[in-house]
């Protein structure tokens, strides 16, 4: 037995040793999980590079079939763009007038579950959380995945701050917009144009958490049908995207257009470069 098993093995509490092997097999669950996914993505870089899956075969010391199968089941390497583990999706709580309590409005239930849906089929554990009606919410966790605009919490604004090339502002009392600090354009939500029209701009990036230690994904549109258009961007096209960026800081704009009476995004696509923050630095 390895040394962690005889360490659980050793409990004398009976429920204790249940609660240690659960947890334990939860972990050992994920971390094959991650290898499995791991270990498709390096066959996947290795064949792109001209390797054919004979001769990747001869080099890891497996036949030829294995490393077929390997390629082409087991987790989805993009799945790795949302981290390992367990991925939190965040969204705002929102007062309900007239009541003493708060809720998710429909259009961030919305968004929320769809990410959530995404998650999960990467075989990825997924649970829900809020940003709290005063704006407080805390960053400094792995996995995460923030369903909020700067207006709704202050922890968010600064941390939207810290993207190198797109800012958020608007004039006093005016509709919320987007500027694009390398073009110089802004970017607006077609529903605030005179006259509107169902169309929205939702932000996507890569940002580092408050604490320093690690990033989350912001997602938020002008309006809610920019963040639901940006999970419905992102189910289409995160296997582009994880080539793209893979774990890097990154932001781009998507530009939704929706129908105004659903809300439901009828076409998607990116408004904006994407741009890596690193190669920004550099």
């Amino acid at each position: 037995m390895s040394s962690e098993v005889e360490r659980i093995a050793a409990i004398e509490d009976p429920f204790a040793l249940l609660r240690a092997a659960t947890e334990r097999l939860s972990e050992a669950q994920q971390e094959v999980t991650d290898l499995s996914r791991l270990r498709r993505r390096t066959i996947q870089d290795l064949h792109a590079t001209g390797l054919s899956y004979a001769q990747i075969a001869a080099q890891a010391g497996l036949s030829r079939g294995r490393i077929h199968q390997i390629r082409h089941t087991g987790p989805a390497p993009e799945g790795a763009f949302f981290g390992s583990g367990t991925v939190t999706v965040v969204t705002p709580l929102r007062p309900e007038p007239g009541k003493p309590r708060a809720a998710v409005s429909l259009d961030d239930l919305n968004t929320g579950k769809r990410l959530e849906d995404l998650v999960r089929s990467y075989d990825l554990t997924v649970q829900d959380d809020h940003v709290a009606v005063d704006g407080a919410v805390d960053l400094d966790r792995s996995g995460l995945v923030v369903v909020c605009g700067p207006r709704m919490s202050e922890a968010v604004a600064q941390t939207y701050a810290k993207d190198p090339v797109f800012v958020w502002e608007r004039d006093e009392g005016g509709p919320w917009r987007i500027r694009d600090t390398r073009t110089g354009q802004v970017h607006a939500a077609g529903s605030d144009d005179s006259p509107p029209s169902a169309s929205d701009i939702g932000y996507l990036g890569r940002l580092p958490r408050p604490d320093g230690a690690g990033s989350l994904l912001a997602i938020a549109g002008i309006h809610p049908a920019g963040s639901l258009g940006v999970a419905q961007w992102l189910t289409t096209d995160i296997a582009t995207l994880w080539g793209q960026v893979g774990d890097k800081d990154f932001s781009v704009l998507i530009r939704t257009e929706y129908d105004p009476e659903t809300n439901e995004p009828v076409k998607t696509e990116m408004a904006t470069p994407l741009y890596r923050h690193d190669e920004d630095e550099a």
